[in-house]
């Protein structure tokens, strides 16, 4: 006998009749929330060669000092995408993006007081090939149109391809979130924050001392060669030579690889994460002290969060927070 499948989620039920009562028998979906890691990429798994600092050959580095856990704050966010309907062949795609700061206070982490979790909920359908969908004057769920001009070329008719432009929006709003809160730390506090993801996306982030993103995923290695050999070979505790980023529209930042975990019996990637900080981190002590700070996260373990050999702690609690008021 065939097992019941659970049913939507509130938001999802509440999305529906929405769309049902703009546009009577519109197809409901049967269909669970998309995963993170079942997102479409739209960029092939590249590398991608930086200079380093000093324009020597790139060169694995011991990390000097025992971890010390500085970090006064961890910045993450989250985002869920939904089918929740279709118009033909069109998708309706229910978007929820948070984002939240938990400051550590005597060795617990809360929510930051100096500004709220934001939560979003929004449809994302594309207005050029549904424009009977275009009830922007209806406040009780934002609408994005993601076949504005303004988000670049308009993809095409494909169910799959308005699926992608839709799961970049949610993504690109999701960023927004976090880069708005990540700008507010920086203006308001004086210690340093754990963000994660990169920095450069925000100009006034990615310029303050104050902000330190750890990058989990390497769809980019910034690195061929020799040097790939050498960041997918770091021991446990061992770091690369900094590195410049520079690419169009983003700040610059200075860059490098540490290797949180021994990977032996796992994958080249498996405990690796790629630091950014601001371009005023030029020298081996200043690289070292915040090399030292991202170490010291990697106790309590993430579990049981699947990528644990790269998650601190203190980010896997601010999913965790977000998923429960989101």
């Amino acid at each position: 006998m065939a097992l019941p499948q659970p049913g939507p989620d509130a938001a999802s039920r509440a999305a529906l009749r929405f769309i049902q009562r703009i546009l009577p028998g519109v197809d409901a979906v049967e269909a669970g929330p998309l995963s993170d890691p079942a997102f479409p990429r739209t960029d092939p798994p590249q590398l991608s060669a930086a200079p380093t600092l000093d324009g020597s050959r790139m060169r694995a580095e011991t990390v000097q000092g025992e971890p010390e856990a500085r970090f006064a704050a961890f910045l993450d966010g989250t985002q869920s995408v939904r089918i929740v309907a279709r118009h033909g062949g069109v998708p309706i795609v229910l978007g929820i993006v948070a984002a939240g700061v938990r400051a550590r206070v005597d060795r617990r982490l809360i929510a930051w007081t100096g500004s709220a979790p934001r939560v979003e909920r929004r449809l994302y359908l594309p207005f050029a090939y549904a424009p009977a969908l275009s009830f922007e004057g209806d406040a009780t769920f934002g609408v994005v149109d993601t076949t504005d001009a303004a988000l670049g070329e308009l993809p095409s008719r494909h169910p799959a391809a308005l699926l992608e432009s839709a799961i970049k929006s949610v993504r690109r709003d999701r960023e927004r979130l976090e880069s708005a809160l990540a700008e507010a730390w920086c203006a308001a506090c004086d210690e340093p924050i754990c963000i994660d993801g990169g920095i450069a996306s925000n100009p006034r982030v990615a310029s303050s001392a104050l902000a330190v993103g750890v990058v989990k995923t390497h769809n980019t290695i910034h690195a061929d060669g020799p040097d790939l050999e050498l960041v997918l070979g770091l021991a446990q505790g061992e770091r690369t030579t900094p590195f410049r980023i520079e690419s169009g529209g983003r700040a610059q930042v200075t860059s490098w690889y540490l290797r949180l975990r021994d990977n032996r019996g796992h994958d080249a990637t498996w405990g690796l994460v790629r630091i950014e900080a601001c371009a005023t981190v030029t020298t081996a002590e200043e690289v070292d002290r915040i090399s030292r700070w991202v170490l010291a996260e990697g106790a309590p373990l993430a579990l049981p969060d699947g990528r644990w050999d790269k998650m601190s702690y203190g980010v896997r609690n601010s999913e965790e927070f977000l998923r429960a008021i989101a």
